[in-house]
């Protein structure tokens, strides 16, 4: 009983500094989504590994279009969301991006009718698609502008990229753009429809991490301990995915095989690869997406793409 007690007096020792790190620096709260790439978040919140690295992390599910006001009027104090959607937030309120979550691969893309081979045959068609200033517009917009067509060669019905999955499989439309876990349902649909392009063929969706760079400055260890998190995630992702993926999953209300069936759609990017990809690949991404948001009325003036990344926190 002794031996216990004083282990249980050690044990406890030890964890007081995390704790009170963990009242010393402020509780994050970061508004994201259900997709895929962001999933690693919530692991490091449901595991426990938020905690573990001595800060208090609260994931919140945010509409897009909702979260950067969240961000602004306080409600929020980080955001994940994808570059594309980051530029246009930044054009209006400053934002530093501070991590590269994800990179899509395949994991969003273009479904259309059988008799429609190219992206030639969308002229004139009309394509289920949430509205500007989204990701799946942006990823239509894109694909067709890299095909020698413009946004403005298709109809848009405006809906949400889950709605626009399920009236794409019900009969609607001559096409939607979206993403997992809804694209599955249209690869999934046989001879009633087919994906004509995803991110693998052009790849256009990638996801970050952003703070307002007043935060930034006033907590820069608390920062620095999210990408940690982040970071320790994926590793554990790697030593027991299958835990990791039911944890992932019942947050999206997924069985973990139907998570991991999803994630094999998406790159998550580790401390490695975000060095790799933020010295080469993503600034130019950046300037690419920048044009495409101009070209579509997205953004209505230049935004300064310099100031939108920060790197030191990466490590």
């Amino acid at each position: 009983m002794l031996r216990r007690t004083m282990l249980g007096a050690a044990a406890g020792a030890l964890a007081a500094p995390a704790l009170v790190r963990a009242q010393a620096l402020p509780k994050i709260t970061i508004g994201m989504s259900g997709w895929t790439g962001f999933a690693p978040l919530t692991l490091a919140e449901g595991a426990g590994i938020f905690r573990a690295n001595g800060i208090e992390v609260e994931t919140r599910f945010v509409p897009q279009r909702e979260r950067n006001l969240a961000l602004v009027g306080g409600a929020l104090n980080c955001v994940v969301t994808t570059v594309d959607t980051m530029i246009l937030w930044a054009s209006a309120a400053p934002l530093q991006q501070v991590l590269v979550l994800d990179r899509s691969r395949g994991g969003d893309g273009i479904a259309v009718r059988p008799a429609i081979s190219g992206f030639a045959d969308l002229r004139g068609k009309t394509i289920a698609v949430d509205g500007a200033g989204t990701t799946p517009y942006f990823v239509l917009a894109y694909m067709m502008g890299e095909n020698g067509m413009s946004i403005r060669d298709v109809s848009t019905a405006t809906l949400a990229p889950q709605p626009a999955a399920q009236a794409f499989v019900a009969g609607q439309f001559d096409g939607c753009s979206t993403y997992e876990p809804y694209l599955s349902q249209v690869r999934a649909m046989g001879a009633t429809g087919k994906i004509l392009a995803t991110t693998v063929d052009h790849a256009c969706v990638v996801d970050t991490l952003a703070f307002q760079p007043a935060f930034i400055a006033a907590n820069p260890e608390a920062v620095r301990r999210v990408v940690k998190s982040w970071y320790d995630a994926l590793a554990m992702i790697a030593a027991e995915p299958d835990r990791s993926y039911e944890i992932m999953g019942r947050r999206v209300n997924q069985t973990g095989e139907a998570f991991k069936a999803s994630a094999q759609y998406i790159e998550w990017l580790d401390q490695a690869k975000n060095r790799e990809y933020v010295g080469a690949g993503l600034p130019e991404f950046m300037t690419k997406a920048h044009t495409v948001q101009r070209e579509t009325g997205v953004v209505r003036a230049d935004v300064p793409l310099g100031p939108l990344l920060n790197t030191s926190f990466i490590g």
